[in-house]
Parts: structure tokens; C-alpha cells; sequence
């Protein structure tokens, strides 16, 4: 297969073709008659997933950097290219993406019944922009495709939402277009600072990156802006308010996205632009103490506050992140195993956080409430339903043998040398995350049926089995062998840990810089 793919040029065009697909299938959809909406749509997700697979069979693993590269000149006047690419970093945030957009089609088939087209074209439209946030190597693009995100989001909550679904919508524009405007000022400051040092105006990534110490009197104010972007996408306490909100006014698909993708955009731009960028300021002691801290804060906080949740929506919410302050940790762990560590609790928190989302959706369509008060003993009347959540739940918590698990032990073994004090403490909240979603599992599947309406409810229906079984086999084989994964991402670890190490506070031990 890899010799075909190789004879066809694949690595040359397929990043451009999963940037565009989408936004031709929006082109259909919006032109068909209503009925074929769906259909359109699937087929297009389809297709896109499996011209994506071609990535993992291609991709090197022994390459830590940049491959399936593409450039276009498009306004070389500013310095401003098409430039495409992905490493172990990104890699698996694109089939991430690619991998759930059939599961979100099929998950929404009769969950949306008024304006179909114009749903699904939002649903195509919000996956061009996911893939060009991972994949673009020119700042200018880069920053396009982040904003591209916030108009399909907007309509999603805004438009299908739930009841209190235009305050959500806003809160979710206005905090993260506060911080992106800051961070295009940022952009064009940098891009000025290293022409006046070089004499090239470039938006290039990997310039800019090259030219760094041209912006090293400038970093705190620079970091700044990148952090406060990338900190309220996340989102890291105390930026996290608008998450909670979108998350439960949103419709299903719109949910599960905000969990599979548009989260770790914030982590994945501390990984490759905030750090990268100005390391000296962002690993020094005091920056880094910070960023820690605010994680272990949302690690301890979020878990509390989801022990707490009659809502069960926002429960899955708060526990989001509870998580993602695992992967703050790990990046500022600078290891390879924390960094390594982080990339997989980002994938393995969008597969069972997303798994999540989906069930919460399927109970909602049955009893159209998400109270926890509202539910009890829902395993007897639908089993199916029953297992997958519970399995979904052990996976989150992080149960050895599921996804959840290799994640967060990577990032505690690798980040302990440098903030054992902070790892000890985020190991403790992993009893928080058992309790909230333990006891959610027992009110709604395992207590007495007190309502009347819980025994009319019918089990998981084939179409819903199509969406729940895919992820909950990925569960299992990240849990039980994730060494393919771990094989793809470590280049890319390494080569990130080899750029940022010598910018770590000397007392840093060389057991935390060469944890495995």
C-alpha cells in the first residue's frame, strides 16, 4: 500500500486535498435538495477518513520533523506563503479529526430536523479549519484557519443549541476572539522584529522559529499574548468559565468536537508556537511555576466542582478540564515522556471525552433532560447503553488496560523530577475523577427506577452502536497496546525536548530531561 501511495504522490497533495474536500462537500450540500443533506455529507466524511489513513501508513516515524510539506506563493509582497505540514506532534490531531467527523454525521442523523443543510455545510466548514490549525506552517495561515473556527461554532450553539444557546455562542466568540486579536498583534510584531534583524519579511514558521533570539527582548510581552490565546482555549483556570457553557447548550456534535479538537488547539499552540517561540522566558522558573500551578489548580477545582453536577452535560464538561491540566503539565514537565504524554492524553481525552458526549446525547434523545435526579436504573432497560458508558467512564478515569491510563502515567513519570510537589498532587485528584463519574455511572444506570418514563426508554439502536463501538475499540487498543502511537510521536518529542533543554532551569535533574 505504501509503495502505491508513494507512487501517486500522495505526500505532496493529500494535506491540501483534506483541507478542500470539506469545503467542496459544503458547496453540495448547500446546492442539494435537503433530503440528500446527510447522505452528502457522510460520504464526504467518509472519504476523508480514508484518504487520511494514508497518513498513518505513510508517515515516518523516525522523522521528527515536518513531512507531506506543500508551499504556494500567495502574497510573497508580506511574506505570506501557503506552507502545509505535519510531525508526531499533529499527526494525530488530523486523523483525530478526520476519524470522528463519520461518527458525528451518523450520531446527528435524526438528532437534527430543521435546517439540514445548513447544519451538516457548518459541521464540513468547522473541519477544514480544524485540519489547516494543525497543519499550517505560515503564521498568517495559521491564524485564518484559528479564526475560521469561531463562525461554524457560533452557528452550531447558536442555532441548534439548547435553550440558553445565544449566551453561550457569545461567551464562546467573545472569549476566544479576545485573546486570538492579541495574539495577530503578537504575529505581526514578531514578523517586523525579525525583518529588521534579517532583512526577510516572513510569516514562515520555521524562519521565525530559526530567528528567535531576535525576539528574546521582547518575549514576556509576546508570550504573553500567544498564552493568553492558547490558555483560554484550552481552557486553563481561571479562562475556563465559557466551556461549560458551550458544552451544554451545544448540540451533541458540536460537544464532541469542542472535546475531540477545538481543546487542544490551545495546548497543541503551546507545543508548537508559545514554547518554541521565546523558551527561555516560557520554561523560567517563574513562568514556568505559574503555568504549573494554574494547571494543578484546574486538575484539583474542575474534579471538585464535577463531584458536584446535577447536570449530567456539565459534569463531562468540568471534567475536560480536569483533564487538559494533565497535558499543561506535561509540556512544562520537558521531557520526552511527559511531552509524549501529553500528545496522548490529548487523543485518548478526545476519544472517551467525545464517547461521552455522544451517550449524554442518546440519553438526552430519549428523556430529553440531562439531571442526573432524572435517571436511575437505565441498566436494566438498556444494557447496551449501560456498558458503553461504563466502559467510557473507566477509560476517562484513567483505568489501566484502557486509553486513559499510559497518558497520565507518562506525564506524572516524566514531569515528576522537575514539580514533584505538583505531580503529587494531580496523582491524588485521579480519586476525585473516580468519585464524580463513578457516582454519576450509579445514578443513572444502578439506582432504583423512581420515574415512570426511565421504563419506557429503548436500548442503543444499530446506528447508535456504529458511533459507540469504533471508539470504544480505540479505547481498548490504546490501553492495551500503545506503542504505534507512542512510535509516531516520539521524534517529534524528542526533537521538541532536544530545542527546548538547554533553555531549563539549571537545577532541572537528568532524570526528569531523559524520563522515558
Amino acid at each position: 500500500m505504501r509503495a502505491f501511495l508513494d507512487s501517486i504522490g500522495y505526500a505532496h497533495w493529500i494535506l491540501s486535498v483534506l483541507l478542500l474536500l470539506p469545503l467542496a462537500g459544503v458547496v453540495l450540500v448547500l446546492l442539494a435538495p435537503k433530503e440528500w443533506a446527510r447522505w452528502l455529507t457522510l460520504v464526504v466524511a467518509i472519504a476523508e477518513f480514508v484518504l487520511a489513513l494514508g497518513l498513518w501508513i505513510t508517515f515516518d516515524p523516525d522523522n521528527g520533523g515536518m513531512q507531506f510539506t506543500a508551499t504556494l506563493t500567495w502574497l510573497p509582497e508580506l511574506g505570506i506563503s501557503y506552507r502545509i505540514g505535519l510531525d508526531g506532534l499533529s499527526l494525530f490531531m488530523v486523523l483525530l479529526a478526520t476519524a470522528m467527523m463519520p461518527l458525528l454525521v451518523w450520531g446527528s442523523w435524526f438528532a437534527i430536523d430543521q435546517k439540514v443543510r445548513g447544519y451538516y455545510a457548518l459541521l464540513l466548514a468547522l473541519k477544514t479549519g480544524m485540519i489547516g490549525v494543525f497543519v499550517s506552517l505560515d503564521l498568517f495561515l495559521f491564524y485564518c484557519f484559528w479564526e475560521l473556527l469561531l463562525i461554524p461554532m457560533y452557528f452550531l450553539i447558536g442555532t441548534w443549541g439548547s435553550s440558553n444557546r445565544l449566551y453561550a455562542a457569545t461567551k464562546f466568540v467573545v472569549y476566544t476572539f479576545a485573546g486570538s486579536i492579541l495574539m495577530l498583534v503578537a504575529v505581526i510584531t514578531m514578523v517586523t522584529i525579525v525583518a529588521r534583524g534579517t532583512g526577510e519579511t516572513s510569516f514562515a514558521y520555521d524562519h521565525l522559529v530559526r530567528h528567535s533570539d531576535l525576539l528574546a527582548p521582547y518575549a514576556p510581552w509576546l508570550f504573553s499574548a500567544f498564552a493568553l490565546a492558547f490558555a483560554v482555549k484550552v481552557p486553563i483556570f481561571p479562562f475556563h468559565t465559557w466551556l461549560p457553557d458551550a458544552h451544554v447548550e451545544a448540540p451533541t456534535a458540536g460537544s464532541v468536537d469542542l472535546a475531540v479538537i477545538l481543546l487542544k488547539m490551545g495546548t497543541y499552540g503551546f507545543l508548537r508556537f508559545a514554547i518554541p517561540f521565546f523558551p527561555a522566558f516560557a520554561l523560567s522558573r517563574g513562568v514556568a511555576a505559574v503555568f504549573v500551578a494554574l494547571a494543578v489548580i484546574g486538575i484539583v477545582y474542575a474534579a471538585l466542582v464535577s463531584m458536584v453536577q446535577p447536570d449530567l452535560k456539565k459534569l463531562i464538561a468540568y471534567s475536560s478540564v480536569s483533564h487538559l491540566g494533565f497535558v499543561m503539565l506535561g509540556i512544562w514537565g520537558g521531557t520526552v515522556a511527559s511531552v509524549q504524554g501529553a500528545i496522548i492524553v490529548m487523543i485518548a481525552h478526545g476519544i472517551s471525552t467525545g464517547a461521552l458526549f455522544f451517550l449524554v446525547g442518546m440519553l438526552y434523545e430519549r428523556r430529553h433532560t440531562r439531571l442526573l435526579a432524572d435517571y436511575g436504573g437505565l441498566a436494566r432497560v438498556a444494557p447496551k447503553l449501560a456498558t458503553a458508558f461504563v466502559i467510557t467512564a473507566f477509560a476517562s478515569i484513567g483505568l489501566p488496560g484502557l486509553n486513559g491510563f499510559i497518558g497520565e502515567f507518562l506525564v506524572l513519570l516524566g514531569s515528576f523530577g522537575r514539580f514533584p510537589v505538583a505531580v503529587g498532587i494531580a496523582t491524588s485528584v485521579v480519586v476525585f475523577s473516580a468519585a464524580y463519574l463513578l457516582v454519576a455511572v450509579q445514578r443513572v444506570f444502578f439506582n432504583p427506577i423512581t420515574k415512570p418514563e426511565n421504563l419506557e426508554l429503548h436500548d442503543a439502536t444499530p446506528r447508535e452502536l456504529a458511533v459507540l463501538v469504533p471508539l470504544i475499540a480505540a479505547m481498548l487498543w490504546m490501553g492495551l497496546y500503545p506503542q504505534p502511537i507512542l512510535r509516531r510521536t516520539e521524534a517529534a518529542a524528542r526533537r521538541y525536548v532536544e530545542t527546548v533543554r538547554p533553555y531549563l532551569p539549571a537545577a532541572t535533574t537528568a532524570a526528569s530531561t531523559e524520563a522515558r
